[in-house]
Formats: C-alpha cells, structure tokens, sequence
C-alpha cells in the first residue's frame, strides 16, 4: 500500500475530515431521528457510543437520553477474544457471552434491528425492515463477516462431532475446538490459516501452541504431529516476532506450510484441500483439523457508498461519518486493542466537529495488540502500529515482550476479559493507557 494512500486512509476514517459551517441538533422528537447513530454494538460500537457520551457530558454538554441510538439486531453480545481460551480448556463459553440488552444502558436508545443500507447524502440508514432512521453522526461499528461457505464443505464438517473439525472463530464452535484436542491421542493435527484480512491475525496459530502444549503436557507429543498451514508468507506479519515465532515453531518441531490456503474439506474422508501460490492443489490427510475461515466486509458495507475497492467501510467525503474497528478500511489489524485506541480518537474528533464545527486532527498511529499465547503460563504480547513497527507497553518494565511470559498470560487470561465485561465496553477503558482517557494536545484544558 503506498504510503499517499496510507496517510488517506488515517485520516479519512480517525483523523482530518471536512469542516462542519455550523452544528445543530436535530429535534428528538422523532423516534426515527437520532443525534447520533452507532451502527453494531460489538466491541467497537459499545465502547464509542458510551464514550461519546461521556465526553460531552465530561465537558458540560451533556447529551439527553436517547440522543445517542445503536443498532444491532443480536440477541447476546460476545467477548470473542475469549473464544481462545475456550478452545485451550481454560474457560466455558457462557462466560464469553452476554445478553446484549443488559449491556446497552438506559442513556443509549437501542434499536433492535440490522442495517439494511447506508444512505450518507441524506444522512440517514434503512434497517432490514425498511425502517427509515435520520442522524447528524454515523458511526459505522458493524464488525466483519465470517465467510464459513467459501470452504467448500466446512460448514457440513463443523456440524458433524465425529468430523475431527472445529473453529475458535464462533461461539457456536469454540468448546468444539477443546473436546477435540483434548480426546486426541495419536495422529496428525493441522492448524490452519487464511490468506487475507482476519480478525486477530494471530488466533490461528495462538490455539495451535495451546494444543502443542496440551500434548507435551499429557505424554502424547511423540504420538501427534502438528503442523501449521497458513495462507500467508510467515508466521506474523511483524518481522520481529513473526522470526521469534518461526524460531519457536523449528524448535518445537511444528511443521511450517506457508502459502498454503484452505480451499476445501472432506470430513468423511478427512482430508483437507489446499491452493498453494502457484494456482495447483495438494490434499492433505488429518486427524484433528482446526479452521481459521476466510473474512471479508459486510455486505451493507461493500454495497454502500461509504466501501473503498475491497468493500470496507472508507468515507472522506462525508463529514458526519466515522468507521471504527473490524468494519474500516485502516490498514491495521483487527483487534480489540485497535479499538481501545481508535475509541477515544474517534470520539475526540466527532465531538470536536459537533461543538465547534472544525476537525480537530488528531491522528490514530494504527496502534493494535495481539497476546499471542504460545502454551499454557506464557504469551508473546505483540504491540505494534502502522508500517508493521513494534509499539510496546511494557517491554521497559518487564523484558522484551518478543519473549513469552508469564505476567503477559494472565494479562491475557485473567486481566484483558475482567477489563473488558467491567469497563471496556462502559467506555472506561483506554488499553495500553488504562483507565486514563488520553489527552489530546488541543483539548488540554478541556474537562477529562
């Protein structure tokens, strides 16, 4: 990606964007007429919208209730960064769950419904019903969408308990992941993962060291061969620690596949198909097979105005919308620790824009984070931003986090879900700065 493009793309979604002449509040009396809509209530959605709220309340402009609306149809919302730990046997999947409605607080008016398509020249949404809702400010959460079916007959194997085949990537599946690495005694177990954008790229690999542990630790690693076939390049898309993490996989002896892309699964045979560079196919015998599915834009987003050419969601042009986390275009992982950083970015400059009618500028480094667990009592917490550079937290305090350490699992087994459930997701949480909303160099004397 070129860095003109790049530079775009930072600004058109958490950075610049065009001057508002002047602010005015739309009258709430309309059901179908909101201040400011949020789009999906995921990580993303729920954390902006409740520090939007927070922001103009913490500067004396206090929003009423209900000025503020998020639309998503779910029944449960999910901490899905949980759904490794379910696979590793550490944790139930109930706790990785809960109902959406408890979540959403009074001063957020939910509408129980999903987007049908965006309609930015008249600011307004139409829901899957064909209900009509207006805004001054959209802010388009709606996470990604899991492609289960571009596999042919994955979807067959994952609803077959016998199959050998199962996926940390849905709720549905995830304690699949760990009945079938645990009831394995002998055999070949491959871990796979596509080419493309996924969320957190680094949970395909993160059960796989789980479950190589998981043998060592049972006396069976000599009876099981594990081996990682990945549609990408290398290990990670980080030098530094992708090489830590090859050298780790050579002196674990884990086999290395790389562009190697899951194209198709025969569970009653059970035999794995994959496309390699070249365009040729090579099936490959298993018997435990963990899927990582390829992901892609939504497709209200990639049938709307505001997708770039690959579909996610990019819109300079509109001066009252904002994208934030696994939906966007910004080039940078898909991550909730992304989001605690795209969060009080976003909600800087839309406030910024609503009280003064001017951006305020300020710009995301493409901050993100991936706790790679690499076995049980240790993790390779990776901390980067855009161009793929190391951005660590703690490397100063407690080593350098390419090594993989006990503190930095609990971080991500114990601390990052307490966090989450109790004040991510309330919008009191700021990642890497903890409880602490960031300052920004414009806003110093404004409240915090």
């Amino acid at each position: 990606m070129s860095s003109a493009l790049l530079a775009a793309r930072k600004r058109a979604l958490l950075g610049s964007r065009s001057v508002v002449s002047s602010v005015r509040w739309a009258s709430s009396d309309s059901k179908d007429k909101y201040k400011i809509v949020v789009v999906g209530a995921g990580s993303g959605g729920l954390t902006v919208a409740n520090q939007i709220f927070n922001r103009f309340k913490a500067a004396g402009t206090p929003l009423n209730e209900g000025d503020i609306a998020i639309l998503d149809a779910n029944e449960y919302h999910y901490y899905q960064p949980g759904w490794t730990l379910v696979g590793a046997g550490l944790k139930q999947k109930t706790e990785t769950r809960q109902p959406l409605k408890s979540l959403v607080p009074s001063h957020l008016a939910h509408i129980p419904e999903n987007v049908q398509s965006f309609t930015p020249k008249t600011s307004s949404i139409t829901t899957a019903s064909g209900r009509t809702i207006s805004y001054e400010s959209l802010v388009v959460a709606t996470g990604l969408k899991t492609n289960w079916d571009n596999i042919a007959g994955l979807p067959k194997a994952l609803a077959d308990s016998s199959s050998g085949v199962s996926s940390i990537y849905s709720y549905d599946t995830c304690d699949k992941v760990w009945h079938d690495v645990d009831a394995l005694r002998s055999g070949k177990a491959i871990f796979t993962q596509p080419a493309g954008v996924i969320k957190c790229a680094g949970a395909p690999q993160k059960i796989m060291w789980m479950a190589w542990d998981r043998y060592q630790k049972s006396g069976r690693g000599d009876q099981i061969s594990v081996d990682f076939y990945t549609g990408m390049p290398s290990m990670f898309s980080v030098k530094k620690y992708s090489d830590a993490l090859n050298e780790l996989r050579i002196q674990r002896g884990v086999g290395g596949l790389f562009g190697h892309n899951l194209v198709a699964v025969d569970a009653d045979n059970r035999k794995a198909t994959f496309k390699k560079g070249d365009g040729s196919t090579v099936d490959v015998d298993y018997t435990l097979l963990h899927v990582s599915p390829p992901m892609g834009p939504l497709d209200a987003i990639k049938n709307s105005p505001l997708a770039d050419e690959a579909g996610w969601a990019y819109e300079p042009e509109y001066g009252n919308v904002w994208a934030i986390g696994d939906c966007s275009s910004l080039p940078t992982s898909k991550t909730a620790a992304a989001i605690t950083a795209q969060a009080p970015i976003l909600t800087e400059n839309l406030f910024s824009v609503v009280s003064t009618g001017k951006d305020l500028g300020v710009a995301y480094d493409g901050y993100t984070s991936c706790p790679l667990l690499t076995g049980y009592g240790q993790l390779m917490l990776a901390e980067f931003k855009y161009g793929l550079e190391p951005k660590e937290s703690f490397a100063e305090y407690l080593g350098d986090q390419k090594t993989p350490s006990r503190i930095y699992y609990h971080l991500k087994k114990d601390l990052f879900p307490w966090a989450y459930w109790n004040h991510m997701i309330q919008g009191r949480w700021f990642g890497s700065h903890g409880f602490f909303r960031p300052k920004f160099p414009a806003t110093t004397n404004t409240p915090q």
